[in-house]
């Protein structure tokens, strides 16, 4: 972009600054849609520091808003963004922050340099390139941190899907439930040692009861974490093993000899207990007390 251009916008913007700034309000509370969902005094703010901050970046030359010169707005574009965001608006509509400023800039441009079709021509295409790269810039951040927000809800969830209880002192029970791929095994494997780290554990008992298939992946997995549990100390017991799954395991040729296996948790508990030292007996039935009615029967009989 010329730098003839660059000052003609930058004098545009010095000169109308007050007439665009109540122009651009009116065409962006003109979407009733997303209005509502912006207080009015954040708007005039925003737009007000936008247009100082895109003033003085042109002013210092070049076109790139990648550059030093525009380091302020780009920061407070990307505040907007996520304000914007945490709102509830769409990447569209936050964009349309800096593309609804075409409007009245356009506007401006064609009064000033009527008289100049030439100038008109060059002035209004340097001013759309510059706000077009503004606010697909607006959407780049938007979606970034969209993706930061679900990156971090996913990684919260499979905290959340993957949670280590103590069903006895020295044993641990991690019940799963779902897939188990590459991404959440390492986080099971960091939450059982962790866990067994803190509590001295030298039980797991690993729970698929909940796994809906399980594939050579899915194996090569639960015999990484056994592994990774057995050198912290600790001996792994693997429960929920269902018939089909058995089935699988066999066929798949997978083996699962150095490891306890069991079908239910009940049955990999008796076993971690009995490892203990520990019995489960069933408490005989208190005797049946006497009625208030039956006692003071026998009081008047005595």
């Amino acid at each position: 972009m010329a730098a003839s251009e660059l000052r003609n916008i930058a004098e545009l913007l010095s000169r109308h600054e007050s007439d665009i700034l109540a122009e651009w309000l009116k065409t962006q509370f003109a979407d009733g849609k997303r209005s509502h969902l912006l207080e009015e005094a954040d708007v005039r703010a925003q737009s007000k520091e936008f247009l100082t901050l895109l003033r003085a970046a042109v002013e210092k030359g070049g076109d790139d808003i990648q550059s030093l010169s525009y380091g302020d707005t780009r920061r407070m574009l990307e505040d907007l963004s996520r304000s914007r965001a945490r709102l509830g608006l769409t990447p569209t509509q936050t964009a349309m922050f800096v593309f609804s400023l075409k409007e009245p800039l356009f506007a401006r441009i064609r009064n000033d340099y009527a008289s100049d079709p030439q100038k008109l021509a060059t002035v209004t295409w340097a001013t759309t390139q510059l706000l077009d790269k503004l606010g697909l810039y607006t959407t780049e951040v938007f979606q970034k941190g969209r993706e930061e927000v679900i990156s971090r809800q996913q990684q919260e969830m499979l905290e959340l899907s993957t949670p280590v209880v103590a069903l006895w002192e020295g044993v641990l029970a991690l019940p799963l439930i779902g897939t188990l791929d590459s991404a959440r095994t390492q986080v099971v494997m960091e939450n059982l040692l962790q866990r067994i780290v803190e509590t001295g554990a030298g039980i797991a008992i690993i729970d698929i009861t909940g796994v809906p298939t399980v594939d050579t992946l899915v194996a090569q997995h639960l015999l990484k974490t056994v592994a990774a549990a057995r050198l912290m100390g600790a001996d792994c017991i693997i429960s929920g093993i269902r018939p089909q799954i058995a089935q699988t395991i066999v066929h798949l040729g997978v083996d699962l000899q150095d490891v306890i296996t069991k079908a239910t948790l009940a049955d990999a508990f008796a076993i971690a207990l009995r490892r203990l030292g520990l019995s489960v007996q069933k408490a005989k039935a208190p005797a049946k007390a006497e009625s208030t009615a039956d006692a003071a029967a026998a009081a008047e009989r005595a």
